[in-house]
């Protein structure tokens, strides 16, 4: 599955295929336009409660993660992950973070979900 993981300030390209927000939260200061964003999957990113504990503090990420994950074991989490496999088994999809820190944020918790067997 072609899945790439990509900052959703940063310019889009052909390369990135589908482009999907993987924020529960619009990123500040970008228009949909400039976004260029094909599916926002709002719901699949980190309940609030936990999106506000990490913080992106790269101390707390083993922790976010394992947390995260049990979050996308939920039934209706497992769904949005099938509708993105879907889409990946048909080209390359781009999951879209806000972050600033490329290795510590939710996009990569989904690509790992995403690439872990069904």
């Amino acid at each position: 599955m072609p899945v790439r993981l990509k900052r959703v300030y940063d310019e889009p390209g052909p390369e990135d295929g589908r482009r999907v927000l993987v924020d529960r939260l619009w990123p500040r200061g970008l228009s949909k336009e400039r976004a260029r964003v094909d599916e926002w999957l709002r719901e699949l990113g980190p309940s609030t409660e936990l999106r506000k504990w990490f913080g992106h503090e790269v101390s707390r990420w083993e922790e976010f993660r394992a947390h995260y994950r049990a979050e996308l074991d939920a039934p209706d989490q497992q769904e949005r992950l099938a509708h993105l496999r879907e889409l990946a088994r048909k080209g390359t999809v781009t999951l879209l973070f806000g972050a600033k820190d490329p290795e510590h944020n939710q996009a990569v918790v989904v690509a790992e979900a995403l690439a872990a067997p069904d």
